[in-house]
């Protein structure tokens, strides 16, 4: 006869109320993200228009707020030489007197506000980054206005926060609809909009934070039907291609080549910022936005269309209508005055250059590889372009869906994007907006993981037998380390079974005869079913190493930093182990 032990029963924990909680405060946040949403959709509508302005101001010498191509409006040489150089003298000025923060296109100060700034933006911000963008686009600079609106909404969100009594968490949730809304507002593109939020601007998905930045799209989509018009961006006519499995498979290709050019682009980006960098002993910063627009100006002497956002060339890209002359120039000639003038520290946005030079080597790609229909590899290429320079393969994907409503070509944009966005990885450290952030001395992970903390309880790693102190009894004997565990540190107190306060080794050391003196009676304790990203937190809010864990007032054992680190080193060490056996991590 054999006798076999019973495996005990699983310890029964308290029912959670789900993966994510939905308070009324994160109900209030999302009341407050719809007026942050009609501010966002005001900030891309001013914007707009005021790059219209500006542009027909210089340019043709007439009032107008409609958005058109410098290049169209016939200026003289020396106006599309110049204005550019002004331009880039007065976002100096306005930079060096009024914030440094409206340098660069947007993306990375928006980042670097939210991880490091506790979201809070200067009031001052909201209204510069808009008016320097305008400028400098409207003075024919070859940038888009979708950087600029995502810290000027983001501002107006961060402002608004800032006036109400909320924490960092809801300050940041509210700077991001801000953001999101801006983007939707500019381009009708709610889900990128969304989409793009999460991938690079959010850096967690909860609803805390997602139910915001989603109203605040909604509400900035809704308002722009009015003001800016229902359609898509690009509209783009489907109806006459043919997409088959060799068009899908040569995706792959356009894909990879999309990863290149991000990577020569996003190179060129930082080849020019260290350029520039170099004058700094000798020139100030302020001066360098004129030396690109310079760059610009001669850039615009060669291919005019490259100047100003370039909408209408990126239409013409997208339907087929462009000759290989402006298809070539594009590409090389909107490429190097982007990256050398946006390495001057000017004011503008990368994804609407992104978008053309994109399309412009799809539709290069589309001279070479077989037809699809009109405008076939233009989308394909703006997908992957977008994807390798944003690492943001799914945003980029949304972004040309809902730019040009090609709804049939999602599985080859994806193909596509997906394809951009290895290249990038395994060619590039750092996307274009996370390099600008590692050179000022901040550091960023935009990986998606699960915490091992998350997933595990305290009495999974908690000492079950801790050395114990009872009032009214001899001290017992302090145990030293063992090969399992560190000596400890924290010892509970005990008067008839109960927990009353905490002693440290320390003082049982220095103290042993008065050691009661020493007793902490308002610890912090944890339960059982606690996690272990629960211990993390209040050890760190009180600034100990070490706490009893406690059920109905009695103490079932110690947990201490040291047993986190060792979940967290037995997680990484199975990673690793399953990598190198040639598992997935």
């Amino acid at each position: 006869m054999s006798i076999t032990a019973a495996t005990p029963a699983p310890r029964r924990r308290p029912s959670p109320l789900g993966d994510f909680t939905l308070t009324p405060r994160v109900l209030v946040i999302v009341a407050w993200a719809v007026p942050v949403g009609a501010l966002g959709a005001g900030a891309a509508w001013v914007l707009l228009r005021l790059i219209g302005l500006i542009t027909h101001l210089v340019f043709a010498g007439t009032l107008s707020t409609d958005t058109v191509n410098p290049g169209t409006l016939g200026a003289p040489w020396w106006v599309v030489l110049g204005a550019p150089v002004a331009g880039g003298l007065v976002v100096g000025v306005m930079a060096r007197y009024g914030s440094e923060k409206i340098r660069g296109h947007g993306m990375p100060e928006a980042i670097e506000a939210i991880l490091f700034r506790r979201a809070v933006v200067e009031p001052k911000v909201a209204v510069l980054k808009p008016t320097s963008a305008a400028v400098s686009i409207g003075t024919g600079g070859p940038f888009g206005a979708e950087g600029p609106i995502i810290m000027t909404g983001g501002a107006l969100g961060s402002v608004l926060a800032q006036r109400l009594h909320v924490t960092d968490d809801e300050r940041r949730a509210l700077m991001v609809a801000g953001s999101a809304a801006g983007m939707a507002a500019t381009f009708n593109a709610p889900l990128a909009s969304v989409l793009l939020a999460v991938e690079l601007l959010l850096f967690e998905w909860r609803p805390r934070s997602f139910l915001p930045v989603v109203t605040a799209a909604v509400v900035a989509t809704l308002l722009r039907g009015p003001i800016l018009g229902t359609g898509p961006l690009f509209g783009v006519d489907v109806s006459s291609w043919h997409v088959g499995p060799t068009a899908d498979v040569l995706c792959l290709l356009a894909g990879a080549l999309g990863g290149l050019l991000a990577v020569a682009v996003t190179a060129l980006v930082y080849a020019s910022e260290d350029a520039f960098g170099r004058l700094g002993g000798r020139l100030h910063w302020m001066w360098w936005p004129a030396i690109g627009g310079l760059v610009i100006g001669l850039g615009g002497l060669v291919v005019p269309r490259a100047l100003g956002v370039g909408y209408d060339v990126i239409g013409d890209l997208l339907t087929g209508r462009s000759a290989l002359s402006l298809v070539v120039g594009i590409l090389v000639v909107k490429s190097l005055i982007w990256g050398v003038s946006l390495g001057s520290g000017t004011s503008g946005g990368v994804l609407a250059p992104t978008f053309m030079i994109g399309a412009a080597l799809g539709a290069l790609e589309g001279f070479v590889l077989p037809s699809a229909g009109p405008g076939f590899w233009a989308v394909v290429g703006l997908a992957a372009t977008v994807g390798g320079v944003m690492r943001s393969p799914l945003t980029g994907v949304v972004f040309t869906l809902e730019l040009t409503h090609a709804w049939p070509a999602l599985l080859p944009l994806l193909i596509a994007s997906a394809a951009a966005y290895g290249v990038s990885v395994l060619l590039l450290g750092r996307s274009v907006l996370t390099e600008k952030i590692a050179r000022r001395g901040g550091h960023l992970s935009r990986e998606y993981g699960v915490d091992p903390l998350e997933t595990a309880f305290v009495d999974e790693v908690m000492d079950p037998a801790p050395v114990v102190v009872h009032v009214g009894e001899p001290l017992p004997e302090l145990p030293g380390p063992t090969a399992a565990r560190v000596a400890q540190r924290l010892f509970p107190v005990l008067d008839d079974g109960v927990l009353v306060g905490v002693v440290g080794r320390g003082a049982l050391r220095r103290d042993p005869a008065g050691w009661a003196e020493h007793v902490h009676a308002d610890p912090v304790v944890v339960g059982p079913d606690d996690t272990l990203v629960v211990v993390r937190d209040r050890l760190a809010a009180a600034g100990v190493t070490a706490a009893p864990v406690v059920e109905d007032g009695r103490p079932l054992g110690v947990v201490s930093v040291e047993d986190l680190l060792d979940r967290r080193q037995s997680a990484a060490g199975a990673s690793r182990a399953r990598a190198s056996a040639g598992g997935t991590t």
